[in-house]
């Protein structure tokens, strides 16, 4: 079949460009679910405009249109439509409710400046597996009856921070709640908003506030401020819509009152605790643990208010935070670099050092007695103390520090050769020698921790189910909610116990491995099984690879023997292995990673007469810096090399289990395949194996906290295999900094000679399965990653448009049906094991079993929602996945989709375990951590996992770059992009 006419279009389908503010964060008023029928062929929207508007015009317009252009005729771009030659029928046991109609029709959808896209409602609970009975940690809350009233507050002046505004409103209602407030005790948000059960006895009041200094600590007056406050009444929150919401009879879910909720629960511990974000932090609920480098560890525990099923649900897990010290500045120095670098000169290093980790800290003065001022660093000087003069009068009279501390205080600074903190204004120059300075208690750290101290968090934070589950219970204890005045003010009432819930334990899937193994398929037992005695069913060969040594510990000999013991398990697990490099072990440093790699590959291409190496063996010293990324980088945009990185620890160690993992991943960064599943061989998949179908995993991954500039990457992998499900494609894009709607989905731009072009990683990836499978995908099924709830409707317009431009782009009236599924990892429920002591109810790690899925009363009220803990535990407490159908054309049931969503678990091809997250999204999180590498290659400080770190794969989008300001990536070489590289 000839690819040519697959190419990018250069038709202009008349698409409509969303009118969508990516930042707004306020949603259209949801409307009743459209379509929803089971068994039914989905008709699309009802009272919206046709599909033409979104996608195509009509056929008839279309053709004149494109000929106008000297474009090919309609019926002349089929070749991408053309039925598929290659049914899957054999077994297929699918019901006759879960079929969709598998002729491809025009599937409309509301235009984004539409009100009538909903998500998904739950079409069933599912019935599958074995019932039982889990512990969740959310605590039934009972619904208050009184309405709640929302008013606005005004401080004049302005202040920036919440404590202090707290501490405002805090003595206005000490002043004013028996008087003015009509006995009644608000609830502030630290901002514009207070809440109070009933309503005030004005509608507009002004008060005026005095505040005493708290920071001020001398014996003589205290500085005492004025503030004007004004109090105005905005609205009443309706508690019987929010009522209506959780018992399923409305599909606007209140989110005023349950905000007012949240704040209400949030009043005292906001008092008590640190608060940060959701969460809540003390040094004295468990003893801090020491990170390192002047940091530790603070326990704490999260707490949201949810709407659920069983009604309004408080969510309770416990947290971990890294804090500064509040030590002396010379002494978190000192920990920082060690006590010795103290007794000397800093330099230029050291003193960056120091100042990366204390711009932005609060630090108190200790040099004034009982006056405790409290500044924030900005800087650090470039001169030693005894070196810093600055003028104390308007004629430019000068002092040094040294003296001015001296004759003002009675100090005497004893570091003079140490820089001065630079605080304040940094127009205005403020000294403040470091030994007059502490730490202020209750700074969250937000720099990068270092290994070291990750290790040591994860340490303080990895609790046993039992452990955690007593931990939370002794929280909610400790909160005392019922004894909460706030709470009983506003008619809260919180139970003190886990909620039960009804699961259910998936069967893990038979998987399929090739013939000539002892073992032909395999029934993996509590989330996990072995290559013993099976072959890869599809192994792939290796004749040209090279071994490339960065560890100067790793001797020749020992080299040769690792490489040697990796070809011999390749091939045990089905692989044509060369035993013998071509070329043999070259040795090179770690900064001179360019100048090796390309020595090998020349001197590799002339061996073999300009044929490439199929694998590039690296061994790299366990700490390696950027010595990982920069290898991955050169590797997979410069020269087109397959890369697989060993750490030195393994390579000594030579462990079987290693060197089975590792063959793994070489298999499928050759292409290969190392299992299937065996329901997918037999096309017994409902919903999947019945038409040809294309499952797309994507997620976007941001940089981290204090990096202002770097952009955030998007990643989309997609299925390029039918009806298998197992080989994924993947391509990346840089865009604008914490963007996280992904803008290269689809994509125009103007040719001067074709006119306007198509193209975008959904687009690009529908074409690779076409050219893959020979195929036309007919369903599409989308995992979304790292889309937090707040963003759903946001993320569902902008992306599922951009599916509907890019399928529309290939054919007119294409539009394959979609479902698009939200996977959350950050949330806070946990799943408990019933009884503890009941071995047959938990893995090794008295976690929840594998499998285990739950859709009832701790789930949203009326949406298409379940949590799935697909893998078993290793150490710590299992976190289990949460997916929310938010766009479901394919009509699945909901043991449809929670099956399949289990099952692929087991297809993650790096090891022989069910993983907790489904591949799809999985790769595409790897993808997206991947191309990092290739704008900042120092990102991983080690550089490596287990097996030589994670690979992910990508493909630079330049155009895309360019357009939004963002520099763009590098593209991947052509034999990197055809296969599971970042595997």
């Amino acid at each position: 079949m000839p690819i040519r006419q697959m190419k990018e279009s250069s038709e202009q389908h008349l698409v409509i460009k969303p009118s969508i503010n990516v930042g707004a964060q306020k949603q259209p008023k949801p409307l009743q679910n459209v379509g929803a029928t089971k068994g039914l062929p989905y008709q699309g929207p009802q009272n919206v405009k046709p599909v033409q508007d979104l996608t195509s015009p009509p056929a008839s317009k279309n053709k004149g249109r494109r000929r106008r252009r000297g474009g090919r005729k309609s019926d002349q771009g089929d070749v991408f439509m053309r039925p598929s030659s290659r049914p899957c029928t054999a077994g297929n046991n699918n019901n006759n409710n879960n079929q969709t109609n598998t002729s491809i029709t025009t599937v409309g959808f509301p235009s984004s400046s539409s009100k009538a896209l909903s998500f998904a409602q739950r079409p069933g609970f599912g019935q599958v597996g074995t019932k039982c009975i889990v512990k969740a940690n959310h605590f039934i809350a009972q619904l208050p009856e009184k309405d709640l009233n929302h008013y606005d507050v005004t401080i004049t002046p302005e202040v920036a921070s919440r404590n202090v505004n707290r501490a405002i409103i805090a003595e206005l209602v000490r002043l004013y709640k028996e008087s003015d407030l009509g006995m009644r005790l608000p609830a502030y948000d630290g901002r514009k908003s207070l809440y109070t059960a009933g309503e005030l006895p004005f509608a507009w009041k002004e008060f005026t506030i005095k505040l005493i200094d708290q920071d001020d600590r001398s014996t003589g007056p205290k500085r005492v401020r004025e503030y004007k406050v004004v109090i105005k009444f905005v609205a009443r929150a309706n508690m019987h819509h929010l009522g209506e919401f959780l018992a399923g009879k409305r599909a606007d879910h209140a989110q005023d009152a349950l905000q007012i909720l949240d704040i209400v629960l949030r009043e005292l511990s906001n008092r008590r605790y640190c608060p940060i974000g959701r969460s809540f932090f003390s040094p004295h609920i468990r003893a801090p643990q020491r990170l390192g480098e002047g940091l530790e560890s603070w326990c704490g525990f999260y707490q949201s208010i949810r709407p659920t099923q069983m009604g309004l649900s408080l969510n309770i897990d416990m947290a971990s935070a890294a804090f500064i010290e509040p030590l002396p500045v010379i002494e978190f120095v000192a920990q920082l670099l060690g006590k010795d670098k103290l007794s000397r000169p800093l330099s230029d290093s050291e003193r960056m050092k120091i100042k990366k980790a204390l711009k932005g800290v609060k630090v108190e003065v200790t040099h004034r007695g009982d006056v405790r001022r409290k500044y924030r660093v900005s800087g650090l000087t470039t001169q030693p103390t005894r070196e810093l003069v600055f003028p104390v009068d308007d004629i430019s009279t000068m002092k040094s520090v040294v003296e001015y501390f001296q004759e003002m205080y009675g100090f005497t600074i004893q570091h003079t050769h140490l820089p001065c903190l630079q605080v304040g204004n940094q127009k205005k120059a403020n000294y403040l020698p470091m030994e007059a300075c502490k730490i202020v208690e209750g700074q969250r750290c937000t720099k990068r921790l270092n290994e070291k101290q990750i290790t040591a968090l994860l340490k303080v934070t990895c609790q046993r189910p039992r452990d955690r589950e007593n931990d939370i219970l002794q929280t909610v204890h400790n909160n005392a909610y019922n004894e909460d005045p706030y709470a009983n003010e506003f008619g809260l009432k919180i139970s003190e116990k886990l909620a039960c819930v009804e699961a259910r334990i998936l069967p893990a899937p038979w998987l399929k491995y090739h013939d000539t193994g002892k073992e032909k398929d395999c029934l993996p037992q509590v989330g996990q099984w072995n290559m013993m005695n099976k072959k890869m069913i599809n192994g792939m060969t290796v004749n040209r690879w090279a071994c490339i040594n960065f560890s100067r510990n790793v001797q020749d000999n020992v080299a040769r023997s690792f490489c040697h013991e990796l070809s011999l398990m390749c091939q045990v697990s089905g692989m044509e292995f060369n035993p013998e490099p071509i070329i043999p072990i070259y040795n090179a440093r770690p900064e001179h990673v360019e100048k090796a790699l390309k020595h090998v590959y020349h001197v590799s291409m002339n061996k073999t007469k300009g044929k490439e190496l199929d694998l590039l063996l690296a061994i790299l010293p366990d700490s390696n810096g950027s010595l990982y990324g920069d290898l991955k980088r050169i590797c997979e945009t410069e020269l087109g090399i397959i890369s697989q990185c060993c750490l030195t620890k393994y390579v000594f160690k030579i462990s079987k289990q290693y060197l089975a993992n590792v063959s793994l991943k070489i298999n499928v960064k050759m292409g290969g395949r190392n299992t299937v599943l065996m329901d997918a061989i037999s096309c017994r998949i409902p919903l999947v194996s019945d038409i040809p179908t294309i499952i797309f995993g994507a997620d976007v991954t941001h940089p981290e906290n204090g990096e202002d500039t770097s952009p955030s990457i998007a990643a989309v992998v997609a299925s390029q295999d039918w009806p298998e499900v197992t080989k994924y494609a993947g391509l990346v894009c840089a865009q604008a900094h914490r963007q996280e709607l992904i803008q290269d989905l689809y994509k125009t731009w103007q040719d001067p000679v074709r006119g306007t072009i198509s193209g975008g990683m959904v687009r690009d990836l529908l074409l690779s399965f076409r050219k893959a499978t020979g195929q036309k995908p007919l369903r599409i099924i989308f995992y979304r990653d790292g889309v937090s709830e707040g963003q759903f409707y946001q993320v569902l317009l902008y992306e599922l448009d951009a599916i509907r431009k890019a399928c529309a782009s290939l054919e007119p009236n294409y539009q394959p049906p979609v479902t698009f599924i939200v996977v959350q990892k950050r949330h806070h429920t946990r799943l408990f094991a019933n009884n503890h002591r009941d071995r047959s109810s938990t893995d090794k790690s008295g976690n929840v079993l594998p499998g285990t899925v739950v859709d009832t009363k701790i789930c949203h009220p009326t949406e298409f929602d379940f949590y799935l803990c697909s893998h078993a535990g290793i150490q710590g407490t299992s976190r289990p996945a949460h997916y929310h159908v938010l766009w479901d054309e394919n009509n699945f049931t909901a043991d449809g989709i929670q099956s399949l969503t289990n099952n692929l678990c087991y297809t993650y091809a790096r090891c022989t375990r069910s993983v907790s997250v489904v591949p799809p999204a999985y790769y595409a999180h790897l993808a997206a951590f991947r191309a990092r590498f290739y704008t900042e290659p120092d990102t991983n400080e080690n550089g490596s996992n287990g097996s030589g770190g994670a690979s992910h794969g990508s493909k630079g989008s330049t155009r895309s770059g360019k357009e939004c300001g963002v520099r763009p990536l590098p593209d991947l070489k052509e034999n990197v992009k055809r296969v599971m590289f970042y595997c």
